[in-house]
């Protein structure tokens, strides 16, 4: 599984859309630095995709995130592949045993499928919205990750990696 976290808020980022010809559409913005964190693991080869959404990104909410993992593959091991941010080296971090962090080299999250499924997650859910309360960046978040979640062939198509999954 390659793991990763992303910020999600109330700044909006607007962004082109389609309207019908001759009409400018008007889309808000708002500059409102309230925030939560997604934290997300996906396994490129079955398409299965992993998350929780939590208040920030720490130790303490990394290792609750591994915990959950660890519970709903409680009968597999895992290598999990990270960056080096900071909480995903901290001697404080809670590793279950059924998972194995590795990780990726610094700046490269070109290396990181997860980091695709936050592309299509801010594209396809969170672009030119806005949204009246951090509870309704939270609400939009679970209904779009649940809506990934049935949708293991798409996660494949956008996590998928030569490298990954036919080695050499």
């Amino acid at each position: 599984m390659f793991q990763d976290e992303a910020r999600f808020g109330r700044i909006s980022d607007p962004k082109a859309c389609w309207s019908p010809g001759g009409f400018r559409p008007s889309i808000g913005a708002q500059m409102i630095r309230e925030y939560i964190y997604i934290y997300g693991a996906v396994s490129p080869q079955d398409g299965k995709h992993d998350s929780l959404v939590l208040p920030r990104a720490n130790t303490e909410t990394m290792s609750i995130f591994l915990s959950e993992v660890s519970r709903r593959h409680q009968n597999e091991h895992i290598v999990m592949f990270t960056d080096q941010a900071g909480w995903h080296t901290s001697k404080g971090l809670k590793v279950p045993s059924n998972i194995e962090l590795a990780f990726l080299p610094p700046y490269s999250p070109e290396l990181n499928p997860q980091e695709q499924i936050w592309d299509e997650l801010r594209e396809k859910f969170f672009a030119n919205k806005i949204f009246k309360s951090l509870d309704a960046v939270m609400d939009n978040a679970v209904k779009a990750l649940q809506a990934l979640e049935w949708l293991p062939d798409k996660i494949k198509s956008i996590s998928h990696r030569a490298w990954i999954l036919n080695p050499a």
